[in-house]
């Protein structure tokens, strides 16, 4: 029998596979699952950089069900391995092997959310349309997997002035997971190195890509000769 995480119900395990099967389309096909408290959060990147010189910004997708209580865990699998469990309507089974990618180890905090502006839902289900069609334009016939990876991070990597200046792949993180359901009015934000768009049907986390170079130079007294 496989591993398996028990939910609060069947309805708990067909959002969980639904939010799975939507993040692995879209990024690098891991989600991250922790529960606590009767919760499990869920979260796949979007976008995320490769290597300690990338500039991408990692962009997270997150979605919460109700558990079982006394579920505790934190792993990563990969999405597509995630199904319900046919002896149980209420749990969902795990694959066999977990995963470690590189953005998974860097938690958003829990805590320290300040406000930070609005954004109106059908803006950005419009940015995000315009994007993938910018992606579309850019790939050439037969592009590999690393052209692919340079133009989607190109397009969805970009500040957006729509989105307050945050990055495009935003939209396109709340438009990919389902998370806009109509006309609703969408609030921003902040916590250090983040920032958090929280839509009705889940949270878009936004981790700004740490300064490049050398910091400036500082005064530490006069050097007797």
């Amino acid at each position: 029998m496989s591993a398996r995480l028990l939910l609060a119900d069947r309805d708990a395990v067909a959002d969980a596979l639904t939010f799975a099967g939507r993040a692995a389309r879209l990024g690098d096909g891991a989600v991250r699952l922790r529960a606590a408290a009767g919760t499990l959060t869920m979260w796949a990147a979007v976008l995320a950089p490769r290597g300690l010189f990338d500039s991408t910004p990692t962009i997270l997708g997150m979605r919460a069900v109700r558990a079982d209580p006394e579920l505790e865990c934190d792993f990563v699998v990969d999405a597509t391995g995630l199904t319900s469990d046919s002896s149980d309507d209420a749990a969902l089974a795990l694959p066999a092997t977990a995963l470690a990618p590189a953005w998974a180890g860097i938690s958003p905090p829990q805590g320290g959310w300040v406000p930070g502006g609005q954004l109106a839902a059908a803006e950005l289900a419009s940015r995000a349309q315009w994007g993938m069609a910018a992606v579309a334009n850019k790939l050439p016939a037969d592009a590999g997997e690393d052209v692919v990876r340079v133009v989607r991070s190109d397009v969805w990597g970009a500040p957006a002035p729509e989105l307050a200046g945050l990055p495009l792949g935003v939209a396109f993180a709340a438009f990919g997971l389902g998370f806009i359901g109509g006309e609703e009015v969408v609030g921003v934000f902040s916590a250090p190195s983040w920032t958090r768009v929280s839509l009705q049907r889940g949270h878009v986390l936004v981790r700004r890509p740490p300064r490049e170079g050398l910091t400036p130079v500082r005064s530490t007294g006069r050097v007797e000769g």
